[in-house]
């Protein structure tokens, strides 16, 4: 029965080749000849079920139809959301904090400030005022998240009441504080210092009881030489023929009659300056202080000499 039954499937056979339907009742001995006779099973004739079905990817935030929040009306999108690219990854980047902790910053210090401290005797008039002068009437408090300070900042709050005689040397000072020094008869310089020279500047004591020699001051970047080299500002890289025809064209300016200071009794400490390379007054480069015997050691060699005059 097996046999036959077999035998019987095989004499009736139905086939669908690329859409058609071929019902052949054939032979035992056509059976071969007849699957010769069709083509091959490759990709150009190979073709899904009709009644099968297979579920496609669902593509959030590219077609609301399908989007998952369609299904959610409720839910509100987040800040920012875009169905292509975020709006922020679209705007250009640009760097307001770059490298924020390598700019320079200037601690700001007021004419108001310059007089409060002069009327409480803290600071003497009649001596060069620098950094270590201000340092030391209790005025500088470095904090050690300060470290890119380099210098003061004059600024002109307290011009109206500014009445002093000073010879002050800062880093930065605006116009109209340049105005108020000098039309009580004083002088202004501004000049750079490196982080290490300002250190000292500020601490002085300390900088000595290291015993090392003094160093010399560094050289201003290339971007501050410009400030350095002009004489609107004072700068002490500057020929001091420009300084004074800048200081007769701002008293012009502002409309004050401009103090001879070749006249003056203090004549010769309103001009004392610094050399460029020189960190304190009255002390060159190379020279150690001993705060101990209260002495200052000068080289005797000729290239350290050499090294150290300024």
């Amino acid at each position: 029965m097996f046999i036959v039954s077999f035998k019987s499937y095989f004499n009736y056979l139905s086939y669908t080749v690329l859409g058609y339907a071929v019902n052949i009742r054939m032979s035992q001995s056509k059976y071969f000849d007849f699957l010769k006779q069709l083509p091959r099973v490759g990709l150009d004739n190979v073709k899904p079920n009709p009644y099968s079905f297979k579920r496609g990817k669902q593509h959030i935030g590219k077609n609301l139809k399908n989007s998952y929040y369609n299904k959610y009306s409720n839910m509100k999108k987040h800040i920012g959301f875009s169905y292509s690219t975020p709006f922020q990854k679209k705007i250009p980047q640009y760097g307001y904090n770059r490298e924020t902790h390598l700019k320079r910053q200037f601690l700001p210090f007021t004419l108001w400030d310059l007089q409060r401290l002069i009327d409480l005797g803290r600071i003497d008039p009649s001596d060069p005022i620098d950094v270590t002068t201000i340092a030391n009437a209790r005025f500088l408090n470095l904090d050690k998240t300060e470290f890119n300070c380099y210098g003061l900042y004059l600024l002109e709050q307290g011009a109206n009441i500014f009445e002093a005689k000073v010879n002050i040397e800062v880093q930065i000072a605006d116009e109209l504080s340049i105005a108020s020094v000098e039309k009580c008869g004083g002088t202004i310089t501004t000049a750079f210092y490196d982080r290490p020279s300002f250190l000292a500047l500020c601490n002085p004591v300390e900088y000595f009881l290291k015993g090392q020699p003094i160093h010399k001051r560094m050289l201003p970047p290339q971007d501050l030489v410009p400030y350095y080299t002009d004489p609107k500002t004072r700068g002490y890289l500057t020929d001091p023929v420009q300084i004074r025809e800048e200081r007769q064209n701002l008293a012009e300016k502002y409309g004050y009659v401009l103090p001879d200071i070749t006249e003056d009794e203090q004549f010769e400490m309103l001009t004392m300056k610094k050399d460029p390379r020189q960190i304190f007054f009255g002390l060159s480069p190379g020279w150690i202080v001993n705060l101990a015997d209260e002495t200052v050691i000068k080289p005797e060699e000729k290239y350290l000499v050499d090294h150290s005059v300024v």
